[in-house]
């Protein structure tokens, strides 16, 4: 439970961001945030990340939606047995979920947080849970998953007998 609370909290920290720049920044428009940092600028974005797949909107919802009832259904299933497991699983099911209303509201995503120490495409709060949950998962399932499972599997985790054999 506690777990999906996160997850919520995330997509409303998502969409508020989101509202609060569609409301307060005109298109293109730009805010400064973090001085010669982050600045606030706002972008409609079609495509993927760097714009991948722009034109094609629809994919994207779909991805987006395959990826959002995925992560549901591993997560109801309990495939996801461990604090880092279900931590990363939240991430990117609330960065999934953020990026997916987007698409099916308004058929973009509003991306807001512009890097200007580096040259890198604008992303927005669902992002970053997706960027920060995929490597998590990935750590996740590389070292802690079949630990995980040999926990589960343990025999010595059943009922035990009493000493004196009775």
């Amino acid at each position: 439970m506690l777990y999906a609370i996160l997850a919520v909290l995330l997509v409303i920290v998502d969409q508020l961001t989101k509202y609060l720049v569609r409301a307060h920044i005109p298109l293109g428009g730009s805010v400064p945030f973090i001085p010669g940092f982050l600045d606030f600028t706002y972008v409609q974005n079609t495509g993927a990340a760097f714009s991948v797949l722009r034109e094609h909107t629809w994919l994207l919802t779909l991805i987006s939606a395959a990826v959002v009832l995925v992560v549901c259904y591993l997560v109801v299933r309990g495939f996801f047995t461990g604090a880092l497991g279900r931590v990363s699983a939240m991430l990117i099911l609330a960065g999934g979920m953020g990026n997916l209303i987007d698409r099916a509201v308004f058929g973009f995503v509003t991306d807001m947080i512009r890097t200007l120490f580096m040259d890198f495409p604008v992303f927005n709060v669902a992002d970053c849970c997706i960027t920060v949950g995929v490597p998590l998962l990935a750590i996740y399932l590389l070292l802690h998953w079949k630990d995980d499972e040999k926990k589960e599997e343990d025999p010595h985790d059943g009922p035990q007998l009493p000493a004196d054999g009775q």
